[in-house]
């Protein structure tokens, strides 16, 4: 297994009150799988990701282990993780072609970042070219500032400096948002190639659009309101999804080959609630279309069948 995390709990502190941005998230990945971890804007795809590298004011860790191939990462402790982070877990941020020094050529950033991390950087510069590469970009790169790269050579290169000591878990935060529909399906098929070239173990995908994960994720990940309510295989989620949460994600997904004027797309009505004071019980309970009195308890999340697990009352209650 190369990833478990279990009742992972972490709020934000605010002058209002705590905000409950994640609330007792349990699940695994294992050696070789993509999982993608889909969700609205809001629902605290990002929160997790962070939670498991960069813990930082103002999130709050209130409880919750996290184990990565069998080691308990101390997520709570900003400097104990920095023995894992960059070389156990690594992870490619959210608007990654901001995240290069524009004054520093490129070469001398991922050298700098190397020695920061007691590596022999001169030894590293063979799988360095290698990378490079794999990603299909010109080794001149390491010559040149940042700004001399187009939106899709900075997101490649980030993801090379991400990688370069082959850690076990690469989160990848939205890299495709920004970028053209072309360049999209080119990074998209660079993390895949991450992985089956053994640069990274596993991986976790963080998007809104769930496409990108049907071409990408063996697994999906679905979060609401700082709660899991679904996870299985991407063809099960796609086709046989069981959430209500989920089917309507699903379902406002267009299709090739289908017109407006003769099936109309549907959306998801209302807005996730405010997590400061979250709902009582199913947090998708005022937006589902299924609620019964049932949902005004929480629903566990459990497996249903082999490898899919949903948290809702319809599908694990004793009329499921």
């Amino acid at each position: 297994m190369s990833l478990d995390v279990k009742n992972l709990t972490v709020y934000y502190q605010t002058l209002r009150g705590d905000v409950h941005a994640l609330e007792d998230v349990s699940f695994s990945i294992a050696d070789g799988e993509i999982m993608g971890l889909a969700g609205e804007s809001g629902c605290g795809k990002t929160t997790l990701s962070n939670s498991l590298i960069f813990l930082n004011a103002p999130m709050k860790y209130i409880k919750g282990k996290v184990l990565l191939d069998g080691q308990d990462l101390p997520i709570a402790h900003m400097a104990k993780m920095d023995e894992h982070r960059y070389r156990d877990i690594s992870i490619v941020p959210q608007y990654a072609m901001n995240a290069m020094n524009p004054t520093v050529k490129i070469g001398k950033m991922i050298e700098t970042l190397i020695r920061a991390k007691h590596e022999n950087y001169e030894q590293l510069l063979p799988e360095l070219d290698r990378r490079l590469d794999v990603v299909k970009l010109p080794h001149e790169v390491l010559n040149m500032f940042p700004i001399e790269l187009s939106g899709g050579m900075k997101q490649r290169m980030v993801m090379v400096i991400s990688t370069l000591l082959d850690p076990s878990l690469l989160i990848a935060d939205e890299i495709t948002s920004a970028l053209d529909v072309a360049t999209q399906k080119a990074v998209s098929e660079m993390l895949v190639e991450f992985r089956n070239q053994k640069i990274v173990k596993s991986m976790i995908v963080v998007t809104h659009d769930i496409s990108i994960l049907y071409q990408i994720a063996d697994s999906i990940l679905v979060m609401y309101a700082g709660k899991l309510a679904e996870k299985a295989s991407t063809e099960v989620i796609i086709n046989r999804p069981r959430h209500p949460y989920t089917k309507l994600l699903i379902s406002s997904l267009p299709k090739v080959g289908e017109r407006y004027a003769v099936k109309k797309m549907t959306g998801l009505p209302g807005t996730p609630p405010m997590l400061l004071k979250p709902p009582v019980g199913c947090r998708f309970k005022d937006r589902c279309p299924v609620a019964f009195a049932k949902c005004s308890e929480e629903p566990p999340f459990i497996e249903v069948e082999k490898g899919h697990f949903v948290a809702c009352w319809k599908e694990t209650g004793p009329n499921a």
